[in-house]
């Protein structure tokens, strides 16, 4: 082998070890999206709902509540029956074809009357939840970051903390409920009272939750350092605070909505809520009370369907707790 040859094969040689040692430092370097890291998409929604599945509570719960979603959804489309309407021949009928689940005192199909009051129930749970939640989460973040405004803050929730709720609901439904009737329909008027009356006694839970994590979020690390290259306040609070405060707000707001549920139907049971040409499952248990004895099923449905919603709600906050906590889902 002449010189030119030896060198040629020596550089030949230096060219595959240099091109070997770049492929192993690149492959030794971070992807450039983790997310895709491993040829498999992850992401923090997808961990939270693999550790969710992993809770068999939440998912049984998840399940019965869809149900019960779809039951008063899709339900009313099957069983075309008006929940309304009076047929006085048929009062007080048991289990049959035409009525599956009875009927009540002037008539009124039960199976329609229990799917027309579940849509009421949820919309006001669902919807008082709305209300709490966001008002919970201005005052508890507001509360938490600022300091000045802390003290006032969390003097004002501890007053509302103090009040006596119940009797506070039922003054705001006897003082609102006739000029909100006069404005918007007695069912729209109810509506908006009670869902406000709701949302304005139930968001003092969550404030404190919400300005307990805040506390000791500011103080971390990458706040300190966003603070120390001067990002403004409203945006540290949407970029850095509120997604990292989300996991106490979404707890709040499944035991919300299940607080909203039993609220609304004791002030129905209590004749307070809606009309009674409108019905609620709360109405159904104060309209079957008389009944009671003769008819316990009156009673039992939607106390059971009151229940099972409740329990599937809290159920299903339990697992989100669970699934959203870093510390546990990294397990």
């Amino acid at each position: 082998m002449t010189d030119t040859e030896r060198q040629h094969h020596l550089d030949l040689r230096e060219t595959v070890d240099a091109t070997a040692a770049a492929a192993g430092a690149t492959a030794a370097l971070p992807p450039d999206n983790p997310l895709h890291a491993g040829g498999e998409t992850r992401s923090q929604w997808r961990d939270v709902w693999r550790q969710f599945r992993s809770h068999k509570g939440a998912m049984v719960a998840l399940v019965l509540f869809i149900l019960t979603i779809l039951f008063v959804l899709v339900g009313p489309y099957i069983w075309t029956i008006d929940p309304t309407y009076v047929d006085i021949r048929a009062r007080n009928s048991g289990f049959s074809a035409a009525h599956p689940l009875g009927t009540d005192q002037l008539g009124r199909d039960m199976l329609a009357r229990l799917m027309a009051g579940g849509r009421v129930s949820i919309a006001v749970g669902l919807t008082a939840m709305i209300i709490a939640i966001s008002l919970g989460s201005l005052i508890g973040v507001t509360s938490g970051y600022f300091r000045r405004l802390d003290a006032p803050l969390m003097r004002m929730t501890e007053l509302f903390l103090a009040l006596p709720l119940l009797p506070l609901l039922l003054l705001m439904v006897t003082l609102f409920r006739e000029p909100l009737s006069q404005s918007f329909g007695p069912a729209m008027g109810t509506f908006i009272l009670i869902v406000s009356a709701i949302g304005a006694t139930s968001w003092m839970q969550a404030a404190r939750i919400v300005r307990g994590d805040v506390l000791g979020l500011k103080e971390r690390e990458f706040i300190l350092a966003a603070k120390s290259i001067g990002t403004p306040a409203h945006r540290m609070i949407l970029r850095h605070v509120l997604p990292n405060v989300l996991s106490p707000i979404m707890v709040a707001a499944t035991l919300g909505i299940a607080t909203a549920i039993i609220t609304e139907s004791a002030l129905s049971f209590l004749g307070l809520g809606f009309p009674p040409d409108f019905p609620t499952w709360g109405r159904l248990l104060y309209d079957a009370v008389d009944q009671m004895i003769q008819y316990p099923s009156r009673v039992i449905l939607p106390g059971l369907f009151i229940s099972l919603t409740v329990l599937c709600v809290n159920y299903i906050g339990d697992g989100l707790r669970d699934a959203m906590d870093p510390r546990i889902r990294g397990r």
